[in-house]
């Protein structure tokens, strides 16, 4: 009679399946031969199981050949281990399989580029190419794992609060939305072009023109940008919504137990409860020198411009003046303001870097010390705070350069100090965004998202200096990253049409560039706001990964290029012709 194995997963196996025939496949992560005896760790997608071979020499013979990572499958018998063999690390490791019968599904036939378990310790671009095996390390796994479950717990929540889940295209009309496109040739239409999407930015806004009350979707967004440690180049996908009849508050009421729950959810950490703090773009700027500030470094900025105006000292002369101080800086070696100093002028391209020590009677030691007179120096002590045991780093440039070194040095001296205490989630709005910044051309243009409502009427966006317009537009920030950008958004031809023209647009070009969303308004827009927070990102953190690249299946390398798939590859010239391109050597 055909003896009946039940089919199990290497992760599930217990005490309570002792004495049971079941069937394992796997694939094959070590073999260790004791002499007579033989042990497989079986690994699949849930877990990994011990199996022994012992049965004959010619079976120990097999299965000690097989090649790991190999993928087998195992009949036999469950029974426990011995009490000196139990493995407490793994969920299975109180019991194991002896086999009776081995197969193997699929045998490895080329050389491994790195062990599995070791896969952090390769190169990222040998991982990324053969990143089918990367998957395979239990690292990625969770990741991924932690992804889907993260995805559908945002799914929920939304519908929850009545949003309908509504896909957008992929193929779109170009637009300027701040980034490069990635455009597609027409095959049926010479010389036009599809572009992928920036983000559903246009069709959400449409959405609500057409009736919808609350949107959202898992949305993919494709942006030519230079990657970094936290953004993807290419795609990335973000949690879409957007809400009509809605204001800045609605939104913040909303997504603010998304994201709170969210974290919660897949985290032990520490988390900012809601409401979170609100910080205006020009604090953020002054005191942290970033409008992405990591709030659980505790330094803050001090601009003491007004107390070096009156003294001449050279190198501050006629400079914005900027200070950080390091409680209890004053015992800190030699060596860390040294290094300090070079970090300002190599990685930051600073001049320099000043710093003094406070002595217990509260006098100044350092390099500048002279320089600086007792009620010049009561002053400072007064302003930023300092107290004796403590060190002043000062920082001094031009408006629109200060802040962002002050902002670059504060976070340094902290990561160096060891002040940034990694079991906290602390979140922030950052509100109340300029409307328009002067670009690199030297002439105006929109600072943030061109889709945004100024926080004034038509009449004064005639007449205001274009750079102290604020617009209705936000952030939402945790531990120094920028998780989503959001705005209540321009719904008034009008004040569109004017908005667009103070960033130099004609109102032909916003017809033509803007056309569809343009006409939409027509006919009746109602008010609306939304925002859309960076699922990849929100993995990053909740992983404590350094890369984006590694919440994310098959990514491009800091390069743009798919290593796995050899993109992107040359094409024939028939296809070329197809889509009426020539290419230009």
């Amino acid at each position: 009679m055909k003896t009946s194995y039940r089919t199990y997963s290497c992760g599930e196996l217990q005490e309570k399946n002792v004495g049971e025939k079941i069937k394992l496949s796997g694939f094959v992560d070590t073999i260790r031969d004791m002499g007579g005896i033989l042990f497989i760790d079986l690994r699949d997608f849930y877990g990994i199981t011990q199996v022994v071979v012992s049965d004959s020499e010619s079976a120990t013979d097999f299965a000690s050949k097989i090649p790991l990572e190999s993928t087998i499958q195992v009949s036999g018998k469950v029974r426990l281990r011995d009490k000196e063999t139990i493995n407490e690390a793994i969920p299975t490791g109180k019991v194991e399989l002896f086999a009776e019968n081995i197969e193997i599904l699929g045998k490895r036939t080329k050389s491994l580029p790195f062990e599995i378990s070791k896969n952090r310790e390769v190169r990222e671009d040998l991982r990324l190419e053969y990143r089918f095996l990367d998957l395979r390390a239990k690292k990625q796994l969770e990741n991924l794992k932690l992804r889907a479950k993260l995805l559908q717990f945002l799914r929920n929540q939304m519908i929850e609060q009545g949003f309908l889940e509504v896909q957008t295209p992929i193929l779109t009309a170009s637009s300027p939305e701040g980034a490069r496109d990635y455009l597609v040739p027409s095959r049926q239409y010479p010389g036009k072009f599809y572009a992928l999407p920036q983000a559903p930015q246009q069709f959400k806004q449409m959405l609500m023109v057409s009736g919808i009350d609350r949107y959202f979707q898992i949305a993919p967004c494709f942006r030519d940008e230079d990657a970094r440690a936290d953004r993807s180049p290419g795609e990335f996908y973000q949690l879409d919504m957007e809400m009509a009849f809605a204001g800045q508050e609605d939104v913040f009421e909303v997504m603010e137990p998304v994201i709170y729950n969210t974290f919660k959810e897949f985290s032990n950490k520490k988390i900012t409860k809601y409401p979170f703090p609100r910080i205006s773009y020009k604090e953020a700027m002054d005191k942290y020198g970033s409008d992405k500030p990591d709030l659980r470094n505790p330094l803050e900025i001090v601009n003491v411009t007004d107390i070096f105006e009156k003294l001449d000292i050279k190198v501050f002369n006629g400079k914005i003046v900027k200070t950080i101080t390091l409680p209890n800086g004053s015992s800190a070696t030699r060596t860390f303001y040294d290094e300090m100093t070079n970090f300002a002028i190599n990685e930051c391209k600073a001049k320099g870097l000043a710093w003094l020590k406070v002595g217990e009677d509260s006098s100044f030691q350092g390099p500048i010390a002279k320089l600086i007179p007792d009620d010049a120096r009561l002053k400072m002590l007064e302003k930023t705070g300092t107290k004796p045991g403590d060190s002043i780093f000062f920082i001094a440039e031009k408006p629109g350069i200060v802040e962002k070194l002050a902002g670059q040095i504060r976070q340094e001296i902290a990561v160096r100090q060891n002040l940034i205490n990694d079991d906290e989630f602390n979140f922030c709005w950052i509100v109340d965004f300029p409307m328009f910044e002067i670009g690199d051309n030297g002439k105006l243009e929109f600072c943030h998202n061109p889709f945004s409502m100024p926080q004034c009427s038509l009449e004064e966006l005639k007449t205001m200096n274009p750079l102290d317009i604020i617009a209705y537009q936000y952030d939402i920030v945790c531990n120094g990253v920028e998780l989503s950008s959001g705005a209540v958004r321009n719904h008034n031809p009008e004040i569109m049409i004017k908005a667009f023209e103070i960033a130099n647009y004609t109102e032909e070009e916003v017809k033509k560039k803007f056309g569809s969303l343009y006409n939409a308004f027509q006919f009746g827009a109602p008010p609306h706001a939304g925002i859309a927070p960076g699922i990849d990102r929100m993995l990053m953190l909740l992983t404590g990964e350094d890369s984006i690249r590694e919440v994310i299946a098959f990514p491009m390398n800091s390069k743009a290029q798919d290593l796995l798939m050899k993109a992107p590859s040359e094409v024939s010239k028939r296809q070329l012709d197809e889509v009426h391109i020539k290419v230009i050597d």
